[in-house]
């Protein structure tokens, strides 16, 4: 029992330490807390979280994929996703955002980064029926709906752009970028 709870307090300091900055010490106790129990994803994801800080993407993705390896989760995909795109491997990005939303499809960072893939890759046709997943599961998400809207009038739909702008102004009459849109549609 004393394992587990070594690495329960190692893994809270870590997660301390970092929130506060202090990478060196978050490092140590995120490597005490590997060391105790190597069979959590959590410090490893603290360990990429350190890497990443440093800029040591090369690290990062191997604690990434440690963790993933230990726990398949999206956190994990999203975290070498992110490294992929930051390394020009878009495509691979891509592949590995969507498999991150289709373990959780909430997870907004796999969602906003694969939105500007699908801009940057021209598959933006591919990545609606991701956006609109998420606003089954949260509809008064506005950010979201506002990008399915741009994602819409992008591949021609228009007036099924139209209709996600005016359910937003519906539930928020002030929104102002979906009135400028929406402005700019209707000139």
């Amino acid at each position: 029992m004393s394992g587990h709870l070594d690495y329960e307090i190692n893994k809270e300091l870590g997660e301390c330490y970092l929130f506060m900055g202090e990478l060196d010490k978050a490092e140590e106790y995120y490597k005490k807390a590997v060391s105790s129990n190597g069979v959590h994803p959590d410090p490893y994801l603290g360990l990429a979280t350190v890497a990443v800080q440093r800029g040591d993407l090369e690290d990062a993705e191997l604690m990434y994929r440690k963790a993933h390896k230990i726990a398949p989760s999206d956190k994990s995909l999203s975290g070498i996703a992110l490294i992929r795109m930051e390394n020009n491997d878009r495509e691979q990005a891509f592949s590995l955002f969507v498999e991150a939303i289709g373990m959780n499809p909430e997870n907004m960072v796999a969602l906003f980064s694969l939105i500007r893939l699908g801009h940057e890759l021209e598959r933006i046709g591919e990545i609606i029926p991701h956006l609109e997943n998420y606003l089954e599961i949260d509809p008064a998400k506005h950010e979201v709906r506002y990008s399915l809207a741009g994602c819409l009038a992008c591949v021609g739909q228009k007036d099924a752009a139209v209709k996600e702008l005016e359910t937003i102004l519906e539930k928020d009459p002030e929104n102002a970028p979906a009135k400028e849109m929406l402005d700019q549609f209707r000139s």
